[in-house]
């Protein structure tokens, strides 16, 4: 099983799941409300993630299974955020750390994803939301090739969040959906 790639999946993903969709479907890209874009997602959900096995090959696609906990935690005024990620399945575990920082010069938000089984930083993805969803890309490689990363973020309702992540080989022309995750709040 190519555990390294599953692994530079999970990381990218979880980048993406860092982010999260805006709390207000129709909040403008204001400096203001970009800052406050993951307010709606501070606390505890459950996830449920499909992760393709081997993102960008000539294999047929196998999805593995996944389910276990997110806590998103604000920092610095909710000008930044850490979300702990936690889910296991029948392939194993992956436990994981993304941190979200708001870039007020460029109105952004940077994602940053670490898998805490190697420690390593994957490279940031960049963006924001506009029309409730969430929009974040960047540059990173697979298998020792360039390829460009798309992060997604929906909300569905008000404790219900969807996060899709894709990969392209060719400049963002066609693009290959490799993790998807559905989370889902924990009231207390």
């Amino acid at each position: 099983m190519p555990y390294k790639r599953i692994l530079t999946v999970c990381l990218s993903a979880f980048l993406l799941i860092a982010t999260a969709a805006s709390g207000d479907a129709s909040t403008s890209p204001g400096a203001a409300d970009a800052q406050r874009a993951f307010d709606w997602e501070i606390g505890a959900w459950r996830s449920t993630v499909r992760v393709l096995a081997e993102p960008l090959s000539d294999s047929a696609d196998h999805w593995l299974q996944f389910a276990g906990t997110s806590t998103v935690r604000p920092l610095m005024d909710r000008r930044a955020n850490a979300l702990e990620f936690e889910v296991a399945g029948p392939n194993g575990r992956i436990d994981a750390l993304n941190l979200r920082l708001y870039e007020p010069q460029a109105q952004r938000w940077s994602l940053t994803f670490v898998n805490m089984r190697d420690g390593l930083l994957t490279p940031a993805v960049y963006g924001g939301f506009r029309d409730g969803v969430g929009d974040f890309r960047g540059d990173d490689t697979l298998g020792g090739r360039p390829i460009k990363v798309r992060f997604l973020i929906f909300r569905p309702g008000p404790d219900e969040a969807r996060f899709e992540q894709a990969f392209s080989a060719d400049g963002g022309t066609t693009w290959e959906t490799n993790w998807v995750a559905v989370d889902h709040r924990i009231r207390r």
